[in-house]
């Protein structure tokens, strides 16, 4: 499926907020010159806006662009046979999405809103081009891709080795230091997901988390409201992991 056809951006108004943009380090990397930063003018292509419960894109469909999350939330996830959801990962603000299309040229998940969210497009191609011209380039996005395969390592811990317990507060620690590194609280956020999502992607009956959110607030580790969470003992949630990785 050909990604959502959008009116066309004025170039020089987008470039001129990817300039100011916050979330500008998260996307491109630091230290470029005047004339790397003028070659990359053609890198993002266009902003798409992505409605709650919308996709992106879907599994099977051509890698054509790589998106990077400028406001909203997503999920990856894939839909098994019996109907079962298995979710893949969760994107946020400055993350890169579109990666799993690489090495076979097709998307192997679909890619969901979870609010309205908005995505700068990046072609493929063109990515792919500028990087053999720009070393700072290629060496941030391998960066990129070597920070997929630590949080792929991070999952595969989570589903293989930890209990209940440790695979939540595992996935709520992983979130806390997202949050920080995008200059938000790092004790106190909103769930984008629901519990059966969470519930998905940590390999865990919803009954289960339930059990385990209530036990976490009996213990005054966390106190929730609806879907606020808020820290009250990282230390004692990352006692509960370990030495486990918390990079899911």
């Amino acid at each position: 499926m050909p990604s959502p056809q959008r009116p066309a951006v004025d170039m020089h108004h987008l470039r001129q907020v990817c300039a100011t943009c916050s979330l500008r380090e998260l996307c491109l990397p630091a230290g470029l010159n005047a004339a790397e930063l003028a070659a990359m003018d053609p890198l993002v292509e266009r902003r798409v806006t992505v409605p709650r419960g919308g996709f992106l894109y879907r599994t099977e469909s051509p890698l054509q662009s790589l998106y990077a999350l400028r406001r909203g939330f997503m999920k990856s996830s894939v839909l098994h046979e019996d109907g079962r959801e298995q979710v893949a990962g969760f994107h946020m603000t400055g993350d890169l999405i579109g990666m799993d299309g690489i090495s076979t040229g097709s998307h192997i998940c679909d890619v969901v809103a979870l609010e309205e969210s908005e995505v700068c497009e990046i072609p493929y191609g063109t990515l792919e081009r500028l990087a053999r011209e720009i070393p700072t380039l290629q060496r941030h996005f391998h960066r990129i891709l070597s920070g997929e395969i630590v949080r792929d390592y991070g999952v595969m811990l989570l589903l293989g080795n930890m209990r209940a317990e440790e695979r939540l507060a595992a996935f709520l620690l992983n979130l806390s230091q997202r949050f920080s590194a995008r200059g938000y609280s790092s004790h106190e956020f909103q769930l984008r997901m629901t519990r059966e999502e969470i519930g998905a992607y940590l390999g865990l009956k919803l009954e289960t988390i339930s059990r385990v959110f209530s036990r976490f607030q009996e213990e005054g580790l966390l106190a929730v409201r609806n879907k606020r969470i808020r820290i009250l003992d990282e230390g004692a949630l990352r006692a509960l992991v370990g030495m486990h990785t918390c990079q899911a």
